[in-house]
This record gives structure tokens, C-alpha cells and sequence, in this order.
């Protein structure tokens, strides 16, 4: 129920999971690749609709898989490099980049980035634009924070509306409490974990019995999921 999918490849893994947990909480799917050779694959078995493209990467560097790329793709791609020299940046941008950010960076620098590429490119249609998930009676709509259960909307706080938004984007994939504190608070939370199991007791009042196809489900002795039925 992703609103776009990511690719990106930097052989710096701290990196790509800090980008990875910026751009999962805007509600992209992302996918990591740690080298030129890895990142082509990937390339063609996910087929994203951006990539981010560190320059300095073993195996093939960010300009050959650009040009890789462009051979057979006009997809949308920001290159991500130390490097920040006048010769490439035009380098980049002449091999068929769409941007350039150069390292250190802020990640919601990133994040404004690949909203403005994507509406330049035609990547985002208003549909798109949607941060919605959906399920059987259920729909959690964050571009109007809005729940509606059973096709009526259930009146509900940002925060509850947040953490559902999370688990449902991310069907059966189980989260521990400190995850979802960071993913759904902000690494600036420092509250108690309780506060999560006060909010899924919450969402449960609201969810429960409603559908037989999905549920909200507590993993004992490790956090909570939004378990979706084959």
C-alpha cells in the first residue's frame, strides 16, 4: 500500500537504513543496494519509481550505473555524493540525473528532494499524492487523517491514526515498542513504551471484530503487528 517505490543503492549502510527509516515513514517502500553491481539488479527486479545514487560505490560507480540506466530507463534519479565540485554535478546531470544532493545531507532534505523530482517528472499524480491504506471495511487516510471503519468515519487522535497508518502499511511485519516509539514518535520521544500499548488498547476499542480478514495482534515478548489473512 506504498505511495511510491525506492531504490537506494550507497555502500554506506548507516546511510541507507537512516534514509530507509525516513522514507518508510513517508509511506514509501524502500529497497537498499550497497554496491554499482547490486544496485542493477535490484534495478531491474523492482522496477522504482525513483533511485538515489551514491557516485562513490564499489563494483560499478554511481556515473556507470547511471548511464546503465538511462539506456533503457528515464526513471527519476537523484545522484548522492561527497563530492560537491561544479564538474560533478554537470557530470551528473548531463548523464540524465534529475538532481544532485550533496553529502553530509539532512534526510528530510532527501525526502523534500524526491517529492520535487517526482512531481517534475509526472511520477506523482494527485492519486498518488494519497497517503492511504486499505483494507477489507477499514481505510486509514493520512492525506485527510481520517479513519473509516465499516464506511463510517471513527473519530480518532493524530497520533492513533499515525501508529495504524505504520502497521497497516507494513502488513505481518512485527515491530517492538522502541520501533515504533522511534518510527511513529520520533527519535525526540522519550517517553515511557507503555505509551504504545496505551494507544494500540485504544485502536483496538475502535478495530475490533470488524473484519475476520485482518487484525491488530499482540506478539508476546515482542511488540505488535497488523496480521493480514491469505
Amino acid at each position: 500500500m506504498a505511495i511510491g517505490k525506492i531504490l537506494v543503492a550507497d555502500d554506506d549502510k548507516n546511510i541507507c537504513e537512516l534514509l530507509r527509516l525516513y522514507l518508510e515513514k513517508e509511506g514509501y517502500a524502500v529497497t537498499l543496494a550497497n554496491d554499482g553491481e547490486e544496485a542493477l539488479a535490484k534495478f531491474q527486479a523492482e522496477t522504482p519509481d525513483i533511485l538515489l545514487l551514491d557516485v562513490m560505490m564499489p563494483k560499478l560507480d554511481g556515473w556507470q550505473v547511471c548511464r546503465e540506466i538511462r539506456k533503457k530507463s528515464e526513471v527519476p534519479i537523484i545522484m548522492v555524493t561527497a563530492k560537491g565540485e561544479t564538474f560533478d554535478k554537470v557530470l551528473g546531470l548531463e548523464l540524465g540525473a534529475d538532481d544532485y544532493v550533496v553529502k553530509p545531507f539532512d534526510a528530510k532534505e532527501i525526502v523534500a528532494r524526491i517529492k520535487a523530482v517526482m512531481r517534475r517528472t509526472g511520477k506523482n499524480s494527485a492519486e498518488n499524492n494519497v497517503k492511504e491504506v486499505s483494507y477489507d471495511k477499514l481505510v486509514v487516510n493520512m492525506t485527510k487523517y481520517e479513519l473509516k471503519v465499516d464506511g463510517k468515519v471513527v473519530d480518532t487522535p493524530p497520533k492513533e491514526l499515525e501508529l495504524l497508518f505504520h502497521l497497516a502499511s507494513n502488513p505481518n511485519r512485527v515491530y517492538t515498542r522502541d520501533q515504533l516509539l522511534d518510527e511513529v514518535w520520533g527519535f525526540e520521544y522519550y517517553g515511557d513504551s507503555r505509551t504504545v500499548d496505551v494507544h494500540v488498547k485504544r485502536l483496538r476499542e475502535k478495530l475490533e471484530g470488524v473484519s475476520d480478514k485482518w487484525s491488530l495482534k499482540t506478539v508476546w515478548g515482542v511488540g505488535y503487528k497488523f496480521e493480514v489473512k491469505e
